[in-house]
């Protein structure tokens, strides 16, 4: 009997996840099945799925929106990015034991430096938004060797206190702020401007300021399949020459859960030009 995997979200329909675990699956030669799951809308659907997929047998589970603050509650132990982050995207069952992940960031600075041929080493970033995107990604980011990372979000307190609170868990050699774009130092250029809020999904922008995107930068939003949104749009129409969507992150990511559940990593390119060829 094949082993069990889920995807818990809602909405889920949208989900390109059993597209992409079955692939993976068919690509490695594992007996396992991968299907979608909605958790509802209602208080505490999330807990009762969970729990029901369990029952039936089932191994581990994608998390994602709006339950990955429920997933990490759920877990009895958690990695370290999942727990900075406040999030697990995520879980592996062994008997009573509940294990939390969050590969969201791994995924991110992974498609930045494998797929998209951008070293983050040394580089400027400017992160948009102080939510759990931008939380999973701080980490990640810093260690593969970002020089400078700066937060800017719509509540300033907000990015300041994320900045502040993630500061310690950083590399020494990680300069790291938090703040509004307002307050960005006159004239400052970044290398990757990084959109981890929610406004393109209702085809809204951060109002960055066309001075920030350094010569060759380039402008990367989290969100996929919503083609080039306002966000990157107005990346190019500043002068950025190299815009991304987050479909890399999803596929890396999801390789990378992959490799905790099954033991192997499986080859993401062939999965990744199929999927940004059906988008």
């Amino acid at each position: 009997m094949p082993d069990r995997y889920a995807v818990i979200g809602h909405p889920i329909a949208h989900s390109k996840s059993p597209l992409i675990h079955g692939l993976f699956a068919q690509a490695t030669g594992q007996d396992m099945r991968y299907e979608a799951i909605d958790g509802g809308a209602e208080a505490g659907g999330f807990g009762r799925a969970l729990a029901a997929f369990r029952a039936a047998g089932g191994r581990g589970v994608n998390v994602t929106l709006p339950f990955k603050l429920e997933a990490l509650a759920a877990a009895g132990e958690a990695s370290d990015d999942a727990r900075l982050a406040g999030a697990a995207n995520a879980l592996r069952f062994d008997g009573d034991r509940v294990q939390a992940c969050n590969f969201d960031g791994i995924g991110l600075a992974r498609d930045i430096e494998v797929n998209l041929g951008l070293p983050l080493a040394g580089r400027r970033v400017l992160l948009l938004g102080a939510g759990g995107a931008a939380r999973g990604a701080l980490l990640p980011l810093a260690r593969a060797g970002a020089r400078r990372i700066a937060i800017a979000n719509r509540t300033a307190a907000k990015a300041a206190s994320l900045a502040r609170e993630l500061a310690p868990h950083l590399p020494g050699s990680c300069i790291l702020s938090g703040g509004a774009l307002a307050d960005l130092p006159a004239g400052e250029t970044f290398d990757l401007v990084l959109n981890a809020t929610s406004a393109s999904l209702s085809a809204g922008t951060p109002a960055v300021p066309p001075g920030a995107f350094a010569p060759g930068a380039l402008a990367y939003d989290m969100v996929y399949g919503q083609g080039l949104t306002p966000f990157l749009q107005l990346a190019q129409a500043a002068g950025a020459t190299r815009v991304a969507d987050g479909a890399g992150m999803l596929v890396e990511q999801a390789a990378e859960a992959f490799a905790w559940w099954r033991g192997m990593r499986p080859d993401t390119r062939q999965v990744l030009s199929m999927l940004q060829s059906r988008s």
